[in-house]
């Protein structure tokens, strides 16, 4: 039997100021136990978006703006219309129009927002080993994760192949015959080829022939485009639908279950939690203190008394 679900903070006598400290303390001994009790429980599962449906897997459509179509492995079907219902398996393709815009889920917490003109194929759809491939045009990734948490997330492009290792924020931008520009405004990076950490604050643009490293301009860190603005809207969107997610709501999306239908990787702090009002997944973390890199809080969270 799961024990009772809150969206509060048990731990509420606590001020702000020792949130790092707590999560320090408390999260070895959390993902202990969540590790025996996601082995040993029984939960079934949902399977439709107008229900509640809790999920781990990553690949999930979560938004489409304007035009945007989807191709299975292999492209024996051809280009169909992307449905905001869409589940997307490794292999998958999916290319937006100029007005297009597409947010996919990655592992519970991060996202990947395409933009116009733009071209993705999920290479591997599990959380042990994610990976996408940006083909051509513009994505911005948005990691969740707690500090020194080390993520997996693998991007890779006709230039380069890189794993996102921390939560933060990141873009790229692809050129097919030109170059990928990748860059760093929060977090961290490993590049496959030479193992180079890229921190926050950095750009690095990779070509057929070199790459180079360079740090970001005043200028570039304060423009931002529609895609980064709209990026952002995601966040806080996403953010309030965490929020909006009462007891009595949650509750109930976990009475009848009886099986968790995936195997637990310690690099997942969380579940999707889909929220019909709002009509998407939001994230639902283990523990209370997560928040968004844009600086949005989840403050609603499962976690084990």
């Amino acid at each position: 039997m799961l024990p009772e679900i809150k969206p509060a903070d048990p731990l509420n006598n606590l001020h702000l100021e020792d949130l790092s400290v707590r999560k320090r303390f408390y999260l070895p001994l959390f993902l202990l136990s969540i590790t025996v009790v996601l082995a040993c429980s029984l939960v079934s599962f949902g399977q439709t978006r107008d229900k509640f449906v809790i999920s781990a897997k990553a690949g999930g459509i979560n938004a489409i703006t304007g035009g945007a179509t989807v191709t299975s492995r292999g492209g024996d079907t051809g280009w169909q219309q992307l449905m905001i219902t869409d589940d997307l398996n490794s292999g998958d393709r999916v290319r937006t129009d100029a007005d297009g815009r597409v947010e996919i889920l990655l592992n519970p917490g991060s996202y990947l927002r395409l933009a116009g003109n733009s071209e993705v194929e999920l290479l591997d759809n599990s959380l042990a080993s994610l990976e996408v491939r940006l083909l051509r045009g513009t994505a911005i990734v948005e990691a969740t994760g707690a500090d020194g948490l080390e993520l997996n997330i693998g991007i890779s492009t006709p230039h380069t192949r890189l794993a996102i290792v921390r939560q933060g924020l990141y873009r790229l931008n692809v050129v097919p015959d030109d170059a990928t520009e990748l860059i760093v405004r929060k977090g961290r990076v490993i590049l496959s080829d030479s193992h180079t950490k890229i921190k926050g604050g950095n750009k690095v643009v990779f070509s057929a022939t070199n790459v180079i490293v360079a740090k970001l301009t005043s200028e570039e860190k304060k423009n931002k485009d529609e895609v980064e603005n709209w990026s952002k809207q995601r966040a806080q969107t996403l953010a309030e639908a965490n929020r909006k997610l009462t007891n009595r709501v949650l509750t109930s999306a976990f009475a009848s279950f009886n099986h968790y239908p995936w195997g637990y990787d310690p690099r997942t702090l969380g579940f999707w939690f889909f929220n019909p009002r709002f009509g998407c997944y939001t994230f639902l973390p283990f523990i209370y203190g997560w928040g968004s890199p844009y600086g949005s809080s989840y403050s609603t969270s499962f976690y084990f008394p």
